[in-house]
């Protein structure tokens, strides 16, 4: 019997355990892409504010700014983005390549300017195919011409080849950590230059000047790394922005949302505020009691002294309009006409709480004191509040 009660209990100790390693291994978080460590729309925004391409790799390199959150070499560093260039025609082949190790670099991005017959320029951020997938293309629409197109076409010109390389950068540059990646989605989005069009496409313009510069590519972190391109990554989509849309993945909300929400706190503000001025004539009226008295203090001390009980309903009086709305006010009034009117000549409805509330004890001889005398009196009423 004991043998039978010692293997029903491992057999159940056993199934408890199994189902408890099952619901560990269920709950498994899903790894961040590496195509949203560098967004290409920032990319955009960088290239038509710089003035020439010496200026692009200083923006994209900004420790200030951090437009790359990019760190595939694993040091817990971000990349060191550099600008190469080809130039083919009148189509200048712009790429940016992620500084790894000594002579390893990775394609990040390319930026293919051309002009056409007619001096018009177009523009495509293509993002590298292992990083990005394939076609994944963004074309952006300036609203003022970058004085970065002025700088192309001219004669003797000379493509441009980034002098800085691992271990040797520029005095602006210092190391920075990246960013989670909801964090850097966040911070992104202030640098991305709304007021420009980010228009997608899948066609793109340039592809024979691109398949030229192809075999000259920099994929070091491919070559190492085969089976991280962006098909064995995401299985079923094409690029990056097939992923986003089937996804649902919602960018950070723009200044015009986040703005648009701070008068609702505002407005709810007010109605708080408006909703106790009432306790502002009820607490000064004992303050202001016209020709009749002229400091109010002596008739806080006269009640203090006399008749404590006037105090504390003074009080309750004063609080009473922020949990009632003035309700306990307008009580108090209905209820002591005869006050309300013998004060009514004196047009002072503060005069009447103190007079009410301590006629109590000592209504005949404040009723048979002179107005006039109200200081007098005062004066008497504390002397027999200090004895």
């Amino acid at each position: 019997m004991k043998t039978k009660l010692i293997h029903l209990s491992l057999l159940a100790s056993l199934t408890i355990g199994s189902l408890f390693a099952q619901e560990k291994t269920t709950v498994t978080a899903k790894n961040s892409d590496i195509s949203d460590n560098l967004d290409l729309r920032a990319v955009a925004t960088v290239f038509g504010d710089a003035k020439d391409l010496e200026d692009f790799e200083r923006r994209l390199n900004d420790p200030k700014t951090q437009i790359s959150n990019l760190d595939l070499n694993n040091d817990n560093y971000v990349d060191y983005l550099r600008v190469i260039e080809t130039v083919e025609g009148n189509v200048h082949l712009v790429v940016v390549q992620a500084v790894l190790e000594k002579d390893v670099f990775q394609d990040v991005a390319t930026i293919e300017v051309e002009r056409d017959r007619n001096n018009r320029v177009q523009v495509q951020v293509v993002g590298d195919v292992y990083m990005y997938g394939a076609n994944y293309i963004y074309e952006p629409v300036y609203v003022h011409t970058p004085v970065i197109y002025t700088t192309f076409w001219v004669s003797n010109y000379r493509p441009y080849y980034s002098s800085w390389y691992w271990g040797y950068y520029p005095s602006y540059y210092y190391y920075w950590n990246p960013f989670p990646i909801f964090r850097y989605r966040n911070h992104i989005h202030v640098h991305i230059n709304f007021g420009h069009s980010y228009h997608y496409v899948t066609h793109r313009r340039c592809a024979a000047v691109y398949n030229n510069y192809y075999g000259r590519r920099g994929n070091g972190y491919e070559r190492r790394y085969p089976n991280r391109s962006f098909a064995h990554r995401n299985a079923g989509y094409s690029n990056r922005y097939e992923l986003d849309s089937r996804t649902n993945i919602s960018s950070p909300r723009n200044r015009s949302e986040i703005t648009s929400n701070s008068p609702r706190g505002n407005r709810e503000t007010r109605a708080i505020e408006g909703s106790s001025p009432r306790t502002r004539p009820e607490t000064s009226s004992p303050r202001n009691n016209g020709t009749r008295e002229n400091s109010g203090t002596r008739v806080t001390t006269e009640n203090r002294g006399n008749s404590p009980r006037v105090t504390t309903e003074n009080r309750g009086r004063n609080e009473g309009p922020r949990s009632n709305g003035g309700r306990e006010f307008s009580e108090n009034i209905n209820k002591s006409p005869r006050e309300r009117g013998t004060v009514s000549s004196s047009g002072n409805r503060g005069n009447s709480e103190y007079r009410g509330g301590s006629s109590r004890g000592n209504s005949q001889p404040r009723n048979s004191t002179p107005r006039g005398n109200s200081n007098s009196r005062g004066s008497e009423g504390r002397g027999n509040g200090r004895g």
